[in-house]
């Protein structure tokens, strides 16, 4: 942190303390605009705090304004920020977050972070992809939006819009001991929310782009609601959007609502809930042969717009292909200041989605549940040749959860903190197979008449019910010493699962299983602060991450073993008032990989993979703003290692010594940003390079290189139009087919020995995201 911002930041916490109020019903002070920085306190915004009356020095109202640029941290125009933290931080602010498509997600946000790729199926914002970070996935990190647990990058989506995101931090490698996750190999993805507004007032936008995306979004304010010292906001957005390749229509309607109370001791209660309704089309995902086919003759994989239910493709239909979903989220922390030296925190917090997939699931008499005849409830036999429909589908299953904690300062460098986290997650699933409905569409799930049986009468349906119970506790000490230079976190969490499936099949037979798991994981980080410009840190954990069970293979009889990391890093930070400056090394040996395989008589499941080792170096660099330009750059190289033959069959597969599959040697990105008066403009690069798609090694996906560009104008006050702004977004600059990762990976492409002389039969392959064409997207927006 530069000197200047530093004694800015000081000053304005002075005067507000002294000169504004915190309780809305004795303000008579206006209040200084003083931003905190979203990853600094629990808070993650702006505190007021009202003097007693008593206090006064005059009955007469005062007016002080004190800013401080709320981009004091930022570099490359909002591309990396300045860190203090005692462990790797990879993060983008508000001001790049606002030059982005409204359309953005938290995943399109991180994009350029060197630790990360990004995999998108398209860019209108209403479907997930998937993040590869140092040799994992984002089913190994702990995916956070305000202090509670998201859901899985395909989902991520669907818990908040960007124009409600503050920050989005990446912890590579690293998590808080706090943090309500324990399967964080890969470090943790923390958005963080906007605080309400202490005055009252609002903003909205529209877009329209290419794949006659539209979408409208408004935010209003609430401002302090009377003398209750609360305030809130509630947005609302809706998106269209068709497919980018082939036929289909996409539509996400969304809804935020964020709350704060403050009171004058410093204790806040938070709250922010979201609900989003979605109906899109299911992807068809490329195997290599129809990527390179699409590639040299234009023929797409992708649904087809038209139903002909004799063709052979028939199945391709988009409307045989949907997800309805609803989900509702729910995070709400809240912070009590019992006295000077103690505090308690609590936040609690809710996820949970009912509705379903539906896709094709062949004909009756030929293939499926119906080979050999189905009926309906009536009784009428089904068709020979009638089409099918089979689901995943859900009902409420919710996803709970708290976590406690007590923090006491023993003395002027250490605070103690003690806690507890119990979450527990339960999924009803259920999968009937149905007829198609005449036009093509997938019937709903509560569709009595398109429901089927079998000739016996027995309804086909299979049903699962899995789910988890956790507890666990923690304890830190953190200890800052030398006039705060050093600081020492140093701790403990212990990890009680108790997890388990009961699935059933079409006809009744089905399988049980359940684990109870324990995991020890220490945490330690260390950072030393030579001056104002110099830090180095350091850190090392261990992570766990159990099976889902619901995406074992069907019928295993056993569950696979838990994987389990530890992780060291030492870096490197500096910054002045022209540069900021990361350099970080790490080393990660998991055991016993969990690994989302494609199993061909059973697609994806999630088997042991054996040992790896990875490691690599971090270097990210980012420059003030000068000549109105801020430069961003960053590289990462990776080495990743299969440390063990796997298990195949009676045998074992040739792994052990091959490069470790989805790790990248190198990434790199460039960006740079450009703001004078009211011009702004952002353009950014990445590249990926080669990777291995299979287990073995014979299949590899090539690097490949995204690029984006935002360009707008901030107009002057227009009426009750604050900050008019228009903004053009593009992506895929040059129309690039490139494959950007796999939705998977396999064992072998092509027939491999084992290590018994057996010969194993070549598969498919791995499926792969395609990055979608070029894209743009103009919007125009206002403050209110």
């Amino acid at each position: 942190m530069n000197q200047v911002y530093l004694h800015s930041f000081v000053s304005a916490v002075v005067l507000t303390a002294v000169f504004s109020g915190h309780n809305a019903r004795t303000q008579t002070v206006q209040q200084a605009a003083v931003h905190r920085p979203p990853n600094r306190s629990p808070t993650h915004g702006v505190s007021h705090h009202t003097a007693p009356a008593h206090q006064m020095a005059s009955s007469q109202p005062e007016t002080l304004a004190v800013h401080v640029s709320r981009h004091a941290r930022d570099g490359g125009g909002g591309m990396m920020r300045i860190e203090t933290e005692p462990h790797a931080v990879q993060s983008v602010g508000k001001q790049y977050i606002d030059m982005r498509s409204p359309t953005s997600t938290g995943l399109d946000l991180i994009q350029n972070l060197p630790s990360v790729s990004i995999a998108m199926p398209d860019t209108s914002g209403i479907k997930g992809g998937s993040i590869f970070i140092r040799g994992f996935t984002d089913a190994d990190m702990g995916l956070m939006l305000d202090g509670a647990p998201a859901s899985l990058a395909a989902y991520l989506q669907q818990n908040v819009d960007s124009e409600n995101i503050e920050s989005v931090n990446v912890t590579p490698g690293s998590s808080q001991v706090d943090m309500p996750t324990a399967n964080a190999s890969a470090g943790a993805l923390d958005e963080r929310t906007i605080t309400p507004s202490a005055k009252r007032g609002g903003a909205m936008d529209f877009s329209y782009g290419t794949n006659n995306m539209s979408r409208e979004f408004i935010r209003l304010q609430s401002g302090y609601i009377g003398h209750s010292g609360v305030r809130t906001y509630a947005s609302f957005s809706n998106t269209h959007s068709r497919q980018w390749m082939g036929g289909g229509i996409n539509q996400r309607e969304h809804v935020d609502f964020g709350l704060q109370k403050d009171f004058n001791n410093g204790s806040y209660i938070k709250l922010f809930t979201s609900w989003n309704n979605s109906m899109f089309t299911i992807d068809n995902y490329a195997t290599a042969a129809q990527f390179y086919n699409y590639k040299h003759t234009g023929e797409g994989f992708n649904r087809t717009a038209s139903w002909n239910p004799t063709a052979a493709n028939a199945g391709d239909y988009w409307k045989s292909n949907l997800d309805s979903w609803n989900q509702f989220f729910v995070s709400a922390p809240v912070h009590v200041v019992i006295n000077r030296r103690l505090d308690l925190d609590v936040t609690s917090y809710l996820s949970t989605g009912f509705g379903w997939d539906g896709s094709s699931a062949g004909t009756v008499g030929t293939t499926g549940a119906c080979a050999n005849g189905c009926k309906y409830g009536n009784g009428t036999p089904a068709a020979s040749g009638q089409q099918l429909s089979t689901y995943y589908a859900q009902g409420w299953s919710p996803d709970v959860g708290v976590v406690a904690k007590l923090s006491y300062k023993l003395d002027r460098h250490n605070r103690l903190t003690f806690g507890y986290w119990y979450e527990n997650n339960a999924v009803s699933e259920f999968s009937p197979t149905m007829a198609t409905m005449a036009s093509g569409r997938n019937p709903k799930t509560d569709n009595a008449e398109q429901m089927l049986y079998n000739m016996q009468g027995q309804k086909l349906v299979s049903t699962d019910h899995a789910g988890y119970e956790l507890n666990s506790f923690f304890i830190q000490d953190s200890a800052k010493y030398l006039h705060d230079r050093l600081t020492v976190n140093a701790g403990f969490k212990y990890v009680m699962s108790n997890y388990w499936d009961r699935s059933s099949g079409l006809l009744g037979s089905g399988t049980r299983l359940g684990e109870n798991t324990t995991a020890p994981l220490p945490h330690l980080a260390v950072a030393y602060r030579f001056n104002q410009h110099h830090q180095i840190y350091m850190n090392a954990e261990g992570d766990f991450r159990q099976p889902l069970p619901s995406a074992l293979p069907a019928g295993m009889a056993t569950l696979p073993k838990d994987q389990y990391s530890i992780t060291e890093q030492l870096g490197y930070r500096f910054n002045n008032k022209w540069l900021i400056a990361d350099v970080s090394v790490f080393n990660s040996n998991i055991t016993n990989r969990l690994l989302s395989v494609y199993l061909p008589t059973t697609q994806y499941a999630t088997v042991n993979a054996g040992n790896e080792t990875v490691r690599g170096i971090d270097a990210m660099i980012a420059g003030r703003q000068f000549h109105h330009f801020s430069p961003y750059a960053s590289v990462e190289y990776l080495y990743g290692r299969m440390d063990s033959n796997i298990a195949y069959g009676n045998s074992y597969l040739p792994t052990k010594g091959k490069q470790a599959i989805a790790t990248p040697r190198v990434m790199a990105n460039f960006g740079l940003t450009y703001a004078n008066e009211g011009f702004f403009g952002n353009f950014s690069l990445h590249y990926t390079g080669p990777q291995s798609v299979t287990m073995v090694g014979d299949e590899r996906m090539p690097g490949f290189v995204t690029d984006t560009l935002a360009l707008g104008y901030h107009f002057h006050p227009i009426s009750f139009m604050k900050t008019p702004t228009f903004r053009l977004n593009f992506t895929n600059l040059t129309g690039s087919i490139v494959r950007v990762g796999t939705t998977g990976v396999a064992y072998n492409m092509h027939d491999v020995t084992l290590l018994n002389g057996q010969t194993a039969a070549g598969g498919g392959g791995a499926n792969f995201y395609v990055m979608p064409r070029f894209s743009m997207t103009g919007t125009i927006s206002t403050d209110f």
